[in-house]
């Protein structure tokens, strides 16, 4: 799954079983095509967790980091629809981080996917990255995966929380993240607890606090989907 663009929103969170089914009917009937339909965005991707009943993840790719603090994207933020107001509440302990796409490997859309939020030690970040880097480069060619990709947390400078924050409430962020998919989940398991396991990234310069998650596909667009609409 190459990524499309130079940055990314990154966001996890969780939904309540009795949501669930207004949330997958909101979340891929309006906002992924008001999503899709700012300039810059080149596709938007939710996936279900696999060991959270209730945990999402979802990756906007952008085709630029200014798209971030693009005009189109704030007054989308700052103006959220009856329905959004409706179900912000409803994300619960948000994740959300705004990305700089540091290296992508990879091509096509996969099932599965893994996500890793991690941080460097102090003083070890060049060596962190040429080693993830590497490492990922490696793992998209292997059998049963089919993209590696490393993005930093990049929060642009803001005057104010936007209209959908305060009515999430206080967003958390993530700072480094490693994404790995495949068609094979338990190829894309077995490379996670080996080549990428916390062991081996602690070793390469990463503090000791990943965090891992397990997710399969629910939904993807892309502005060319919008125009068959």
């Amino acid at each position: 799954m190459a990524l499309l663009g130079k940055a990314a929103v990154a966001m996890w969170w969780s939904v309540r079983p009795e949501q669930r089914n207004e949330f997958g009917d909101w979340h891929s009937h309006e906002h992924f095509r008001e999503r899709m339909s700012i300039s810059g965005f080149r596709r938007g991707s939710r996936w279900s967790s696999t060991t959270d009943a209730e945990g999402f993840f979802v990756l906007y790719e952008l085709e630029r980091y200014e798209v971030l603090t693009s005009k189109g994207y704030l007054d989308r933020l700052n103006a959220p629809t009856p329905w959004s107001r409706k179900m912000m509440p409803h994300h619960l302990g948000m994740v959300r981080s705004q990305c700089r796409i540091v290296t992508s490997f990879g091509g096509g859309v996969a099932a599965s996917l893994a996500t890793i939020r991690l941080s460097p030690d102090v003083g070890r970040e060049a060596e962190l990255r040429t080693r993830i880097s590497e490492t990922l480069g490696a793992l998209a060619q292997k059998p049963g995966l089919t993209g590696a990709h490393l993005l930093l947390t990049e929060t642009p400078p803001t005057s104010a929380p936007t209209t959908e924050q305060q009515i999430r409430g206080k967003d958390g962020a993530a700072d480094w993240i490693v994404l790995l998919s495949g068609y094979d989940c338990d190829v894309v398991e077995r490379a996670v607890g080996d080549q990428l396991s916390t062991r081996v990234l602690c070793a390469a310069g990463a503090q000791n606090y990943p965090t891992v998650g397990s997710y399969r596909l629910a939904f993807t667009m892309t502005p060319q989907d919008m125009a068959a609409i």
